[in-house]
Order: C-alpha cells, then sequence, then structure tokens
C-alpha cells in the first residue's frame, strides 16, 4: 500500500479568499461571470448556476479573488460551513467562501474535492457546536490537513468516487430534460390548446384548486419537545427538501409511528402534490410514499379522474401568483389553506386529462426511479468516502 502523508491545506495549492464587488455599483452586476456565495446550490459538486452574475467591471475591480476553472470552493461560515463545489469556469465568490486553486502536478483535483468534503464535515460539526457564528478565516483554512497518497493513488481514488458522482449527475440531467418534455406537452394542451385546433374545448370548466382535490391538507409539526415522535420511517417534509427534485425521496427528518399517530388527519398518501406557501412559496413536489409535512406546506391529494401530473405542472405555472396572494403587503409570503384553495384554476375534460395522464406517466416513473437510484448511488458513494480517503481501502491494484 502507498504511504500516506499528512499535507495541510496551503500546501496544495493557493487559497484565496472570496470578495463581493461593491452592490451600489450597478456597472458590476448582471454579466456572464458567476458570483458564488453560500446560498447557492453548493450540494452538486461542480457550479452549474448562480443566483448573482457580475460583469468583467465587476471582476477587475475584485481581480485578486477570481478563481479558474476547477478551483475548489469550500464555505467557511455560517449554518452553511462545510459545503464544497468546484467551479467550471472564471467565478468570483464572496467573502464567507474559501477556495484552492489546486496545483495539479502534485495533487489530483477530484481527490481534493472528496477530501474537502470529509473535511467540511469537520467544519460543519463545529458550526453545530457553537454559540457565536462560525468563522474559518483563510490562515485557519490553510492550517487544516488532509491525510494524501502518491498522486497515481489520489488519481485512482478521485476516478472511482467521481464516476459515482457522474452517474447521479447523468440523472439528474434526464430528469431535467423529463421534466422540461412533460412541461411541454402541459403548454402544447393546456396553454396553446394545439391538440385541439388552437382552442379551448367547450367541455372544459373554470375552477379552483380546491376542485382538484379530495382535500387539501395543511401540515403541522408535531412537538419537538418529544423526541419520541422522531426518528423513525415516516418522511416529514420541510421546505429545504423541495429544492430541486420532482419527487420527496428523502427528508432531512423522519417521523416515529408515535408522530405520525399525533396527527394521523396530517398524513399524506402517495401522489399528493405539496406547494410551499410560506417564506420560499410556489416550490412544488410529488410525494413518493406516505408522510407528512409542517405547517408551511398545502398539499393536494387529487380527486379521481383528477391527473396528479396535472395537479403538478400546473401548480409550477401558479407560483408569481402565490407569491402575489401571499405577500399581503409583508415581505413575507403566507398563503393560508382557504386563500390557497381559492386560486381559480381550469380543469379540463376527464378524458383529456386521462389521456395527459397516459402521456406523461412513462416520464414520471423514470424521474422517480432515477431519484431512488441516485439515493442508492450517493449512499454507496458516501460509504466509500471515508474509507477511500483515509486508505483504509487498497486501491493500487485496481485497474481503471
Amino acid at each position: 500500500m502507498d504511504e500516506w502523508e499528512k499535507v495541510k491545506v496551503g500546501d496544495i495549492g493557493k487559497v484565496i479568499t472570496g470578495k463581493t464587488p461593491k452592490t451600489y455599483n450597478s456597472e458590476y452586476y448582471g454579466g456572464n461571470i458567476p458570483f458564488l456565495t453560500p446560498s447557492d446550490d453548493m450540494s452538486v459538486k461542480y457550479v452549474r448556476r448562480t443566483n448573482k452574475y457580475i460583469t468583467e467591471l465587476g471582476r477587475l475591480s475584485v481581480k485578486n479573488a477570481t478563481l479558474p476553472a476547477n478551483a475548489i470552493c469550500v464555505s467557511c461560515i455560517g449554518s452553511d460551513l462545510g459545503k464544497v463545489v468546484i467551479t467550471t469556469q472564471e467565478t468570483v465568490t464572496n467573502q464567507q467562501i474559501n477556495s484552492i486553486v489546486v496545483d495539479t502536478d502534485k495533487f489530483d483535483i477530484d481527490f481534493v474535492y472528496y477530501s474537502m468534503l470529509e473535511l467540511g464535515k469537520v467544519l460543519n460539526f463545529h458550526s453545530k457546536t457553537s454559540t457565536a457564528v462560525p468563522i474559518v478565516n483563510k490562515s485557519s483554512f490553510s492550517q487544516y490537513e488532509i491525510d494524501c497518497p502518491k498522486l497515481n493513488t489520489q488519481k485512482r481514488i478521485g476516478a472511482i468516487l467521481s464516476s459515482i458522482d457522474k452517474k447521479i449527475e447523468e440523472n439528474n440531467q434526464i430528469n431535467n430534460n423529463l421534466e422540461q418534455q412533460a412541461q411541454a406537452i402541459y403548454r402544447s394542451w393546456f396553454v396553446n390548446y394545439e391538440p385541439f385546433d388552437g382552442t379551448k374545448p367547450d367541455d372544459w370548466s373554470d375552477g379552483t384548486i380546491d376542485d382538484l382535490g379530495t382535500e387539501i391538507i395543511c401540515g403541522k409539526t408535531p412537538s419537538t419537545k418529544k423526541s419520541e415522535y422522531y426518528g423513525g420511517n415516516t418522511p416529514f417534509i420541510t421546505i429545504p427538501d423541495m429544492h430541486g427534485c420532482v419527487y420527496i425521496v428523502s427528508t432531512e427528518r423522519y417521523l416515529s409511528d408515535a408522530g405520525v399517530a399525533s396527527q394521523p388527519k396530517k398524513t399524506l398518501p402517495p401522489n399528493t402534490v405539496c406547494v410551499s406557501c410560506i417564506g420560499t412559496a410556489g416550490l412544488v413536489t410529488l410525494v413518493s410514499e406516505e408522510s407528512q409535512s409542517n405547517q408551511q406546506i398545502n398539499s393536494i391529494i387529487p380527486k379521481e379522474g383528477i391527473s396528479v401530473y396535472y395537479i403538478y405542472l400546473l401548480m409550477q405555472t401558479l407560483a408569481d401568483t402565490i407569491n402575489k396572494l401571499g405577500q399581503s403587503g409583508s415581505t413575507i409570503v403566507n398563503l393560508n389553506k382557504t386563500q390557497f384553495g381559492k386560486i381559480q384554476v381550469m380543469i379540463p375534460s376527464e378524458r383529456v386529462l386521462q389521456d395527459f395522464d397516459s402521456l406523461c406517466r412513462p416520464l414520471f416513473d423514470t424521474i422517480l426511479s432515477n431519484q431512488k437510484e441516485n439515493i442508492n448511488l450517493s449512499e454507496l458513494r458516501d460509504a466509500l468516502l471515508p474509507k477511500l480517503m483515509s486508505g483504509e481501502l487498497n486501491v493500487s491494484d485496481i485497474d481503471l
């Protein structure tokens, strides 16, 4: 087995702390250069998009903080401490992120990325146990150490773990394409009326969201003072679980049988449509197994003859409506169950909805299958990660 040694982060490459271009200068924002902050999606391996982009002028104003492609970014402040992503192009980050421009003559980028994921667990643990806002500055970050083998072994380890992440990313891309197909079909049928000679059929009716479901359920949180209500197998859906997915296949928290029994009328069957209506409003997901949700979510249990896929895609088009109705002069969106149920919608004929359901079902079945496969792949990667990064698993004889 190769010899492993302790290496300081600062010796892996150049460490750069991000910097925010002056926000009052409008010429610095609205360009094509990603501006990465911890509020962006850092749960993925590569930075594909950011909430804000800066111009070349903005980049030049913080030019010493500019990162090239394949820099490894680690969030180093607050509750998001320990998240890790790799840049795909020239990028600027804010000051909450420390990044490594890897010396590729000595270190493999993928190996360093996975090492930072392991280090991120340590950093995140500190953030959970600290009473103050946790901060890891550039100097402290550079002093952390990782276990490191020779370069050829680094590359083998990086390749093994990357192959799993690549399959996860491929599944995600397939799912994005399938959802876009479903959205295109929805627009063709229910916006442009293309199968109906461009005209809305006479037997379609106007109604409300209440008319789509047998019931609308506003979620509720079981008492958090009773630990016996948590830690079981029933998913407990909250808004963070709804980001970036069609189906809910995993949640941050789970309820026990006792937790579910404490509020049995809040149980959601599979193929319920969840819509966030407080705070981050307008997110839409489907339930894949019996679940419950918190009070920020209103959920529609479809009536017989009403396609769950129609409701799901319809709710996506209503995000702006939900936000406007829920604001009521306040900056925090809060749309209650009664208001939500009264939102006006179009209800096509049952025959059309059945045809639409048959067309969309294979798309959504594949999406669900891919999401479940990604859970298994993620669990495999997470199980292998500490064993590979510590040298417990010997990869020197693996022919890649």
